[in-house]
């Protein structure tokens, strides 16, 4: 349930249920953060290696560290620690907890 900005570009995705993307969603100074996994945007190799890597959808989340300039990003997922790029966090659609 999202639009691309550009016509059949590669445009960050809106969406439209209320949720934000997973990249918008970082730590900001308060220590760790927590939220619930709504749904993937992705596509092909990358959807199921997020699928693989634990991130389901009803899933909760911690982000736990974000870098500087926001690209990478480190989160909790059960018992593992994973790293993603800004540009697959921005194909994962998140609610707060």
């Amino acid at each position: 349930m999202f639009r691309n900005r550009k016509r059949g570009g590669k445009g960050k995705p809106e969406f439209c249920n209320g949720g934000k993307a997973l990249s918008a969603f970082s730590c900001d100074g308060r220590g760790k953060r927590r939220c619930r996994i709504l749904k993937h945007h992705a596509r092909g190799a990358v959807r199921q290696r997020l699928l693989d890597m634990g991130l389901i959808p009803d899933t909760e989340v911690e982000v736990l560290r974000v870098a500087t300039l926001g690209d990478p990003m480190e989160i909790r997922v059960g018992d593992s620690c994973v790293t993603l790029r800004k540009r697959e966090a921005d194909q994962i659609e998140i609610i707060d907890r």
